[in-house]
């Protein structure tokens, strides 16, 4: 890195720790508030600046068990009631210690609190607003995105700093004081600086970063170095803050997930702290310099058995590319079992995704020269930040000697034209596993998404006529997707929700793998719902005065579903059965 670079890098993070270094004072009215992204007590995920184009955001710090907050939630109901019908968003807010998701859920229920509570657990956002008492409100003019107002719910400021965002006036910005308990916060500014780069940082990046972030990797830049790391951390503050880094979208209240690349609050708190403090270098060897190499060609699982070209695709620098479908004959002369498999994108900046599937082709009707879908199997598609894996244990794909793969490939332009030369190495069981694995997908192939819809709903449903091991779930939209979720529902009529994606993100087409398979009954109807924002408010949505349908390109809509899964063995049903008589 040049010297004249690196010094630039150096001013940034002067500049902004002079700035972050103030987080622990109350933001007056007039001073700006960033941006972030937190989850509420339900489970539903809210985006600060998605709500730019409102007259005024109005969220009121909440704590639990705090008698001044009690005696003001009737109070900022009243608010609500009188300027949620004229646009005005109103919220909550909790950065307590301690206050968790069910406690929060019980106070909200007892008080008839009906406005989402947002939850900072990393108190992250409370710290940068300075908050120190419960019950105080803040008013944000979303044309600035800064302080209106400061202060109790019930003074008459309030109101006024309203009336004035409801008017299109200029606000003044008044402040006033609001009495309640004190928010509890677990870490102090001062302690900000003591982080260790090389013994705490560096070894999180490696852990939770460089897998994407390293030469060859799928991130936009490499952390090589301190250096590297230095000079985009104010971006790194960001990406956290809005949630949008680490790639993670699964709520952690249903499920574990073997796969889960999120930051635990802790340590979302104490890399943005060490950021926050300047990002200091301190002593020590740094761990990144040694710890991150080019990834191999192959990845983690060397390399394949088998390696198949996928027939080049001349991909144009500009409109759009039909869905191309790709057929291979399996070149092997025996059937062979399949433990692993993985494509290696030619070009990754064209290539969305691939969908791999195999079998005998059509050969007249409507379908003719496809994969039929009688006796199809499927092999692993891409799709961007996927890794290869081995299977479950004792499980594989039977991959018969002669049988047509099909690789349907989504490409998008970028600006430059290219070829795509993709592979796909194949990885054989050295003997025949006890399990074949298989998949169900659950798709809706009529949904009628409206013009404007902020959260339209749909779903498909199947059920298992076995009992069943769950591996893993992938729920699959497009630009305008929302949230999304797995339940089940019991033979017995009780219901689990497998899992939920509250901040659906069409960029990383997630599959959730479960840290431990779950067993599911026979006569389990597995319900897959979908929501989409159609509304102006989205930014990747590119028409919402359009109605949408189902379509394959991406600014069509799909509710898709894939759960992969096994059959249980006749001993491994008596077991289960006896398990939960």
């Amino acid at each position: 890195m040049s010297s004249i670079v690196t010094q630039i890098m150096r001013g940034m993070i002067t500049a902004a720790a002079c700035v972050w270094a103030t987080s622990g004072l109350a933001l007056g009215p007039g001073e700006r508030i960033e941006d972030f992204r937190l989850s509420d007590h339900q489970g539903q995920s809210h985006h600060l600046y998605y709500f730019g184009d409102a007259p005024a955001l109005v969220i009121m710090v909440q704590g639990n068990a705090c008698p001044e907050v009690r005696e003001d939630v009737p109070r900022f109901r009243a608010l609500r009631d009188a300027y949620a019908r004229r646009g005005v968003e109103f919220f909550m807010l909790n950065a307590n210690a301690g206050d968790g998701r069910e406690a929060i859920a019980r106070e909200a229920n007892e008080l008839g609190i009906d406005v989402p509570i947002l939850m900072d657990q990393t108190q992250l956002i409370g710290e940068s607003l300075g908050l120190t008492r419960t019950g105080e409100v803040l008013v944000i003019d979303p044309r600035t995105w800064t302080l209106a107002y400061r202060g109790a719910v019930d003074a008459a400021a309030a109101g006024d700093a309203l009336n004035a965002l409801l008017d299109g006036s200029v606000v003044a910005g008044t402040r006033t004081e609001a009495s309640g308990c004190p928010v509890k916060f677990i870490a102090r500014e001062s302690a900000h600086g003591a982080v260790s780069y090389a013994d705490t940082i560096a070894p999180m990046l490696l852990e939770n970063c460089v897998s994407c972030h390293r030469p060859g990797g799928i991130g936009p830049w490499a952390m090589t170095d301190y250096n590297m790391v230095r000079g985009f951390a104010p971006m790194i503050r960001e990406v956290l803050r809005t949630q949008r880094m680490p790639p993670w979208h699964a709520d952690p209240a249903h499920g574990q997930f073997s796969n889960d690349r999120s930051l635990s609050a802790d340590q979302t708190r104490t890399l943005v702290h060490w950021i926050e403090a300047g990002a200091p270098r301190g002593e020590g060897d740094d761990p990144l310099v040694a710890g991150v190499a080019p990834q191999p060609l192959w990845g983690p699982l060397g390399e394949p058995d088998l390696v198949i070209d996928i027939p080049p695709t001349e991909v144009p620098a500009t409109g759009v590319v039909d869905y191309q479908y790709k057929y291979v004959t399996n070149p092997l002369d025996h059937d062979v079992w399949v433990r692993a498999s993985q494509i290696l994108p030619g070009d990754r900046a064209a290539l969305h995704h691939v969908i791999t599937r195999f079998g005998m082709l059509e050969t007249e009707g409507p379908r003719k020269g496809r994969i039929s879908r009688r006796g199809a199997g499927g092999l692993s598609g891409y799709v961007p930040g996927w890794v290869a894996r081995d299977l479950p244990d004792g499980t594989g794909t039977f991959l018969p000697a002669g049988a047509t793969i099909e690789f349907q490939m989504h490409y998008t332009t970028n600006g430059r034209p290219t070829v795509d030369e993709s592979r796909i190495g194949i990885y054989f069981h050295d003997e025949p596993p006890e399990h074949r694995i298989q998949s169900m997908i659950l798709a809706n192939g009529r949904i009628r998404i409206p013009p404007h819809a902020p959260a339209h709903k749909e779903s498909a449903e199947r059920s298992f006529d076995t009992d069943v091991l769950v591996y893993s779930l992938l729920p699959h939209a497009h630009y305008r997707g929302k949230a999304s979720e797995f339940r089940a529902v019991y033979p017995d009529g009780s219901e689990e929700l497998l899992l939920s994606v509250p901040n659906y993100d069409f960029n990383w087409q997630t599959t959730y793998e479960l840290a431990e398979p779950k067993r599911l009954p026979a006569g389990t109807k597995i319900v897959h719902t979908t929501w989409w924002d159609n509304s102006a408010r989205n930014p990747a949505n590119p028409d919402p005065d359009r109605e949408v349908p189902w379509g394959q390109q991406s600014w069509d809509e799909m509710l898709f579903g894939a759960i992969t899964y096994r059959e249980l063995t006749p001993a491994e049903r008596e077991a289960f059965v006896a398990a939960t008589d």
